[in-house]
C-alpha cells in the first residue's frame, strides 16, 4: 500500500527535504528511480528525446556500476542525476553509518563514471522514502534531499497502468515532483502510464524542469 500524495504529518518528519517546487510556474518535475537498467531506462531516455523534455533521474549505484554507458547518456543528454544509494538500502533497516558509506560509495561511482548536473546541492531521495531521522541530519548537510508530490506507483504490480496514470494526473499541480521508476519490476506500468503522462500534461499547458 502506498500514498500517492504524502501525508502533512509525513512531510513534518522531514521539514527540510524538498516535497515540492515552490516557484509559482506552471512545471512539473519528472523523476526516476532506481535506474539505469537497459530494460527500462532506454525507453525513457528515448521518450524523453522525442518529447524535447529533461527528467531527473535518482541512480542505483550498482546500477551505474553495471550500465556505465546508460549513465553517461542520461549526463550526455542534459538530465541532472541524483544519489539513490549504492544497494538501494531501505534506510529503516540500515544502521546510519553503514546507510552513510553507501551513498558515498554510490557518490563515487556517479563522479568516476560522470558527473551529473544538480542544483547548489548534489541530490539526494531515500530509496523507499524511508530514512531514518539521525541520517537525514547527516545527509542534509551534503545533499539536497528530494522526497516528491505525487507518486505513480508504477511499481506495484497490483496497481494497473491505467491506475498509474489517473494517479499522477488526478494530482498534479504547479510544482510538482512526480516519481516513475525507470526498473523492471515497474517496466510495464512505466512504459503505459509515462508517455500519455507526458502528452497530457502537455496538453494541459505544464512545462517539465528539472531539479
Amino acid at each position: 500500500m502506498y500514498l500517492v500524495r504524502p501525508s502533512y504529518l509525513i512531510k513534518l518528519l522531514f521539514p527540510k527535504a524538498m516535497w515540492r517546487s515552490n516557484k509559482p510556474s506552471k512545471t512539473l518535475y519528472l523523476t526516476l528511480d532506481d535506474g539505469p537498467v537497459p530494460e527500462a531506462t532506454i525507453f525513457v531516455l528515448d521518450l524523453l528525446k522525442e518529447k524535447k523534455i529533461k527528467a531527473t533521474f535518482f541512480c542505483v549505484g550498482a546500477n551505474i556500476h553495471h550500465h556505465p554507458e546508460l549513465f553517461r547518456r542520461i549526463v550526455m543528454e542534459g538530465h541532472s542525476v541524483g544519489n539513490h544509494t549504492y544497494h538501494h538500502l531501505n534506510g529503516w533497516n540500515t544502521d546510519t553509518y553503514q546507510y552513510m558509506q553507501d551513498i558515498r560509495k554510490c557518490n563515487a561511482m556517479m563522479e568516476t563514471i560522470a558527473i551529473g548536473k544538480h542544483s547548489d546541492k548534489p541530490l539526494f531521495r531515500p530509496p523507499y522514502g524511508k530514512l531514518k531521522r539521525s541520517q537525514s541530519l547527516k545527509i542534509r548537510s551534503d545533499y539536497t534531499i528530494v522526497m516528491w508530490d505525487v507518486l505513480s506507483g508504477d511499481f506495484d504490480k497490483d496497481t494497473p497502468p491505467e491506475k498509474c496514470l489517473s494517479n499522477v494526473m488526478d494530482n498534479i499541480r504547479n510544482g510538482s515532483i512526480v516519481v516513475f521508476h525507470d526498473s523492471i519490476k515497474a517496466k510495464r506500468n512505466m512504459e503505459y502510464a509515462l508517455p500519455r503522462f507526458i502528452e497530457l500534461a502537455l496538453a494541459e499547458g505544464y512545462e517539465f524542469g528539472i531539479l
